[in-house]
């Protein structure tokens, strides 16, 4: 069995004077597919950006391949991809022009980038600038990058929003085969995934379950 790239102990949070969460434990080795769901307000995107060291105002204990992540933090941060809920694109570049902003130092030529254009269905568009494009265009720019990672661990927060059915089953067949090959992710959606050997972790404020 594969050693757990993150661990999770003990994690509490509270937003003002709400408990989002509570004694949450959760491990994530390589080929996991974790998926968190929950309400709206139950701290789902908190929780992403906890276990993406973007929130810092937690109780419990968070660790890298057996580091504390702050203890490993530059290593961490060099081996996770993570994609916030909005695209993180700039209205005003191209998707060429942000795909290569956004790989920078990476060693990543135009050809890789505008097969990753093409693998969304973006490339007649590589050269549009992005305020031009749709929403579902928009979110497909940021996508692309998933194309180009090798990162051990991606961290997906409302990764299907605004792409259609075509984007949807391409999205999981990149997911399903980025598993396989050992990469673990973590994501949430409202959108009923067609994958196998999906485990799924519950918020309900203060309460979660973990489940196969």
């Amino acid at each position: 069995m594969s050693h757990p790239l993150l661990q999770v102990s003990g994690l509490a949070c509270e937003r003002g004077d709400r408990l989002l969460f509570a004694d949450l434990s959760l491990s994530v080795a390589p080929g996991t597919l974790l998926r968190v769901e929950g309400p709206n307000g139950a701290g789902k995107t908190t929780l992403l950006r906890i276990l993406s060291g973007l929130h810092d105002f937690y109780d419990g204990d968070v660790r890298w391949c057996g580091e504390p992540v702050r203890r490993v933090r530059d290593h961490f941060l060099r081996n996770l991809l993570y994609l916030g809920h909005r695209p993180g694109i700039k209205p005003r570049l191209t998707p060429m022009e942000n795909l290569r902003s956004l790989v920078s130092g990476a060693n990543v030529g135009d050809e890789r980038l505008e097969w990753a254009l093409d693998e969304v269905g973006l490339l007649p568009f590589a050269h549009t600038l992005c305020d031009r494009l749709s929403a579902g265009q928009q979110r497909r720019v940021a996508l692309a990058r998933l194309y180009l990672s090798d990162h051990a661990l991606w961290i997906l927060d409302e990764a299907f929003t605004a792409i259609d059915r075509d984007g949807v089953a391409a999205l999981e067949s990149l997911l399903a085969a980025r598993a396989r090959a050992g990469g673990a992710i973590i994501l949430t959606t409202h959108h009923p995934l067609a994958l196998a050997d999906v485990t799924t972790l519950t918020l309900t404020g203060a309460e979660q379950e973990l489940a196969p």
